[in-house]
């Protein structure tokens, strides 16, 4: 990019930015280049100095942020579904593909009422809340599966 003084034949003087000294010719010939104040396409370029910083350093840029590792979680959000997971894990028992047929026979009392969880088809979940078993979404994937 460079910026131009330029000047019309009514005498206005303004500013104006261009891609290069090349696009500029190229936007005046076409009568591209009007005056700010008037309109006037007779624009010419001011004699101008060129722009140098006068010892000013320039700052210095700000650090990149630091990425979490990928096995950390990176939010507060994540912490949170990580430990929720652990405490899952930790305290129920994973009956994978059959869970309906395991929440099903529990709520029957066919088998004795403890904590699981596994996997199961939309329509199969929608089927259990509809026949009254406790049942709730995790808002996570089996370990095996999480890649």
């Amino acid at each position: 990019m460079i910026q131009y003084s330029l000047r019309c034949a009514a005498d206005h003087r303004f500013d104006s930015w261009f891609q290069s000294a090349t696009a500029f010719d190229k936007l005046q010939a076409a009568g591209m280049v009007a005056c700010a104040v008037c309109g006037s396409t007779d624009v010419t370029k001011e004699l101008m100095a060129p722009r140098v910083n006068h010892g000013a350093a320039a700052p210095a840029p700000a650090p990149a942020p630091q990425k979490p590792r990928l096995s950390e979680p990176a939010s507060p959000a994540e912490q949170a579904l990580r430990a929720l997971r652990e405490h899952v894990e930790r305290t129920s028992e994973y009956v994978g593909r059959d869970f309906a047929q395991e929440a099903r026979a529990m709520h029957s009392g066919d088998t004795p009422h403890r904590p699981i969880w596994g996997e199961t088809r939309g329509e199969e979940a929608r089927a259990l809340i509809e026949e009254g078993v406790p049942v709730a979404p995790l808002p996570f994937l089996p370990t095996r599966k999480a890649n």
